[in-house]
């Protein structure tokens, strides 16, 4: 056993509440889709803390990034009557499944470490249904980050980072001029909706972003920034390589890593990958917000389905104590990317993109430019993400016209609600 997992272990026992029976032999199974490099690893780091405590611990991973393969695996699992102990699930996913009655509560495990007074309030209330904490949070993603390979880079003479769509088309041209891949893609929905909440963000700045994207307006959807939103989208498809359909993100950012293309637009998950391969940030590779001025949000989480079994109940307390917990913050998000859910573990040990993604983060709260992902289930329904999705995609792989796609887009989302 680590000096981490024996700490670890001592800290949950600690936070027991006293006379409640000892949560050693508590058992999960969890489902989750961390399948790749940098995202086993950290989730690595919470099944050892588990197994440390003698916890039984049955991993159930579901590959396929951006997790829709797993929910359909999960809304099977829940109809035959046998959910996992612990679901990695997000956004309004948390309160849907919450409204149907199928999550137990971990309330005491909150009220006991004080979890309302290091999370931020936004994130807190995505956690709770009806005031009671049915899921924990394991760290905060960005989502509007541009990596890029400095070599590459330094070739085609783009001595400034873009901070414009503009200036991102210009440097991905000299890219092109120089036989170099402007952007590694995967042409998965998912990744197609990534790029495009990222672009509208920056054509249309945070407040147009939470009203099209998180609001629904309909002018908004239907308006002349959303058509030009759509027209940098499509200046971006012609700036990836053939191959890219059905590619998964972590092989495009490897396509970085072995100097094969230029720029990934993905999240802070990205980095976990390049960090995994022992790349140094701000030598390796850049880390660069996308135009916009802003902060896209994602959070990963997991939620405490209703399970039956005193070993099962007993893993949920302990899962819920253990994610919580600074170390584990630390350590996870050290592994993932990403930075802490919780506001007062300390970042020195943390990168540089980390920082300046904290950084960002207290800065985008403070002036109202915080925005959750729609194209990650932090924004609206999965019924209007699915709509949506499947728009960006056409749109992407097609000669469909922004006007058109604006009309669709908004007649999706009417349909949806």
């Amino acid at each position: 056993m680590t000096n981490f997992t024996k700490l670890m272990a001592a800290g949950a026992v600690a936070c027991l509440p006293l006379g409640s029976p000892a949560l050693a032999d508590g058992t999960v199974e969890v489902l989750h889709w961390w399948t790749s490099g940098g995202e086993a690893k950290a989730l690595g780091e919470l099944k050892s803390a588990f197994e440390a405590q003698d916890g039984t611990w049955t991993d159930s991973p579901i590959a396929g990034g951006g997790g829709d393969a797993a929910m359909t695996a999960l809304r099977a699992r829940v109809v035959a009557g046998n959910p996992p102990t612990a679901v990695q699930l997000k956004g309004p996913g948390i309160q849907e499944w919450a409204e149907q009655g199928a999550l137990n509560d971990v309330q005491h495990v909150a009220t006991d470490e004080h979890w309302d007074d290091v999370l931020p309030p936004v994130l807190a209330e995505i956690m709770k249904y009806d005031g009671k904490y049915v899921a924990a949070p394991v760290n905060i993603h960005r989502v509007d980050w541009m990596w890029g390979n400095p070599d590459l880079l330094e070739q085609a003479g783009v001595t400034q980072m873009p901070t414009t769509w503009d200036a991102f088309n210009a440097a991905a041209d000299k890219l092109m001029a120089a036989g170099i891949t402007p952007l590694a893609h995967g042409g998965q929905p998912w990744q197609d909706a990534t790029l495009f909440e990222d672009v509208v963000l920056g054509v249309g700045g945070a407040d147009f972003y939470r009203s099209a994207l998180v609001d629904l307006d309909a002018a908004a959807l239907r308006s002349d920034t959303m058509v030009a939103s759509f027209d940098q989208l499509r200046k971006l498809r012609g700036y990836v390589d053939p191959n890219f359909s059905g590619r998964d993100w972590n092989l495009a950012t490897a396509m970085v890593m072995r100097g094969e293309a230029a720029f990934q637009i993905m999240g802070d998950w990205a980095k976990g990958e390049f960090l995994a391969a022992g790349k140094v940030p701000g030598e390796d590779f850049t880390c660069t917000p996308t135009p916009g001025n802003g902060f896209v949000l994602n959070a990963d989480s997991f939620t405490f389905f209703k399970v039956s079994g005193e070993p099962n109940l007993r893993g949920q307390q302990v899962l819920a104590s253990l994610i919580m917990s600074p170390d584990f913050q630390k350590a996870f998000n050290l592994a993932k990317g990403s930075i802490p859910a919780r506001t007062d573990v300390p970042l020195d040990d943390f990168d540089i993109c980390a920082q300046r993604s904290h950084e960002d983060l207290l800065k985008a709260t403070e002036n109202g430019t915080l925005v959750p992902s729609m194209a990650h289930e932090m924004a609206v329904p999965r019924s209007v993400r699915g709509e949506f999705l499947d728009l960006v995609t056409e749109f992407f792989n097609s000669d469909m016209s922004s006007q058109d796609a604006v009309n669709r887009l908004a007649d999706a989302a009417a349909r949806a609600m």
